[in-house]
């Protein structure tokens, strides 16, 4: 009877921290994709500077 109470607890713990764990990966995708944004970020901006300004001045 004992390892029945276990596997009931163990269902009941999982579940419960079924959207703490989901809020968590959700998080950590998130940041992830944040950080393989920023070279592209830090690359185009080094391409405006580098590449200066078109604008004729008529």
């Amino acid at each position: 009877m004992k390892p029945l109470y276990r596997l009931f607890y163990v269902l009941v713990l999982s579940l419960s921290l079924t959207a703490c764990i989901g809020t968590a990966v959700g998080l950590v995708v998130d940041t992830a994709i944040e950080v393989v944004k920023i070279p592209f970020k830090v690359g185009a901006a080094v391409v405006d500077v580098v590449g200066g300004d078109d604008d004729d001045d008529d």
